[in-house]
């Protein structure tokens, strides 16, 4: 078992000031698989009074400089990719194969847009010509907190240290404790491509230790935070007091809207979609809303994808589903396929229990509902798990109505082979992002949502914006420009 206690502070791996041991558990064996500590007020201050003393140097390095140093981490990553992805793999339950394809690569996907989006930065621009000598800095706007999920771990924090770093900003990062070692991983990767002492600051922790003290810690001018609506509405509370800048990327419960129109192809990669990470995204296409004249083969052709699907091991290659992440998350995806059945909605495969020949760890049987009505709790509420509602629609207008009567919103999905429904229906679509016909978002793209998802927008141009303030001067030397930067 790794023993990973201390944490990454100015610099340096230094011990806890508090000894609170927690075991990471490995979701495929249900045994512990590594042991860290949770950080205290004292700890939270040490790295907080760190990233504040780093702060106006780093602020004062040069755009090339910080980019530089910044794409140095890639070459850490490279050196280290699978040592990365088996870590991944075995402390949240993603299927190796798939750690190394999809989980791990955000590191370089996103630096990598990150880094061309920063080369367009007009970090001191003019106003306009209606009014001369009028100009507009973007300046860092400080230390700033990252609370990071379990479920695509390294995802969320390139989406947050990368652009934080770049924007001229210093950070303290608390990781999930369900799956810290990736995040201790790119620290080491950080220290390795010399990032300076106090920029990048690791704390291990709990939401309501850690992920408080750096909600409410005076010296921290921003939360960035991905997780739970609970626990972003709790965020929010907690920094109001200090009147934070608060990013929040929350919960989802995506509309796909399947017409009669849809390509061969439509259902199988909706299916698949949804299954994949075992249901444990957040823009996961949890609802098919289907057009009547198609809902009854649609249901057979869902159910035989998800039939097709094979449950295993997070440590054994292939393209099977892993083990939800903990024991909390299988009972609470037990409770809601209890509730589907209750409420009426029909089981079309899967179902409660373990799937056949486990009798440990944390596997899900890949569940679809079929007639399920809007308003039904799994219709509703937010599974995480590898749960999909089916649900006939009538016509374009009750797709619509349906799709929107959520108070969610992060991404929604349609499959038509008419463009011109689809340009209409992405317009109407109440969500931060729609995917239309399989085709992914383009790199660079913002990822964020409305209402209960929150309204982040991380990625590309709009992912570091998130990370400056606008500062409006008036009377500027612009043939002093270069100087001034």
């Amino acid at each position: 078992m790794l023993a990973k206690r201390n944490f990454y502070i100015n610099g340096a791996w230094v011990a806890p000031a508090l000894a609170r041991d927690l075991n990471v558990i490995d979701p495929s064996t249900e045994e512990p698989c590594a042991v860290i500590s949770l950080g205290d007020q004292a700890d939270t201050d040490a790295a907080v009074a760190a990233a504040k003393a780093a702060l106006p140097a780093w602020a004062a390095t040069p755009p090339a400089e910080r980019a530089r140093l910044v794409a140095a981490i890639l070459d850490q990553y490279n050196a280290r990719e699978q040592e990365f992805a088996e870590a991944i793999s075995m402390e949240m339950g993603a299927p190796i194969d798939f750690a190394l394809s999809d989980q791990a690569t955000c590191l370089p996907w996103h630096t990598n847009n990150f880094l061309k989006a920063f080369e367009h930065i007009e970090w001191v621009r003019p106003l306009g010509p209606h009014a001369p000598g009028a100009a507009i800095a973007m300046e860092p706007i400080g230390v700033v907190g990252l609370i990071t999920p379990w479920n695509w771990p390294v995802n969320q924090i390139a989406l947050k240290a990368i652009p934080a770093m770049l924007a001229g900003c210093t950070c303290v990062l608390k990781p999930s404790e369900e799956s810290p070692l990736n995040a201790m991983l790119f620290a080491e990767f950080c220290h390795d491509a010399g990032i300076p002492a106090g920029v990048f600051n690791l704390v291990n922790g709990d939401g309501p230790g850690v992920g408080t003290q750096l909600s409410t810690h005076p010296d921290v001018e921003m939360i960035s935070f991905t997780g739970s609506t609970r626990a972003g509405r709790a965020i929010s509370k907690a920094a109001a007091e200090t009147l934070k800048r608060v990013a929040l990327e929350l919960g989802g419960k995506g509309a796909n809207l399947v017409f009669a129109d849809a390509d061969e192809m439509a259902v199988e990669r909706s299916v698949r979609r949804m299954m994949e990470n075992t249901g444990q995204s957040c823009n996961a296409p949890s609802r098919m809303l289907v057009e009547r004249s198609v809902y009854d083969q649609t249901v057979t052709k869902a159910v035989a994808v998800a039939n097709s699907l094979t449950v295993g091991p997070a440590n054994q290659p292939g393209p099977h589903i892993g083990p939800v992440v903990n024991k909390r998350q299988w009972d609470q995806i037990q409770g809601y396929i209890q509730k589907g059945i209750d409420e009426g909605a029909r089981l079309a495969c899967g179902g409660p229990g373990l799937p056949d020949g486990f009798n440990r760890g944390f596997y899900v049987k890949p569940t679809i509902f079929a007639d399920v009505t809007p308003g039904m709790t799994i219709e509703q509420e937010e599974i995480f798990g590898p749960v999909l509602s089916i649900i006939p629609f009538e016509d374009e207008a009750e797709a619509i109505r349906i799709a929107n009567d959520t108070p969610y919103g992060l991404t929604n999905y349609v499959q038509t082979g008419d463009p011109a429904r689809a340009n209409r229906l992405s317009r109407q679509l109440r969500s931060g992002m729609v995917e239309m016909n399989g085709k992914p978002r383009g790199a660079g793209s913002p990822f964020g949502g409305v209402k209960q998802s929150g309204r982040a927008r991380e990625g590309g141009i709009w992912g570091l914006e998130e990370f400056l303030e606008a500062k409006a001067i008036s009377g500027y030397d612009f043939t002093l420009k270069d100087a001034a930067e």
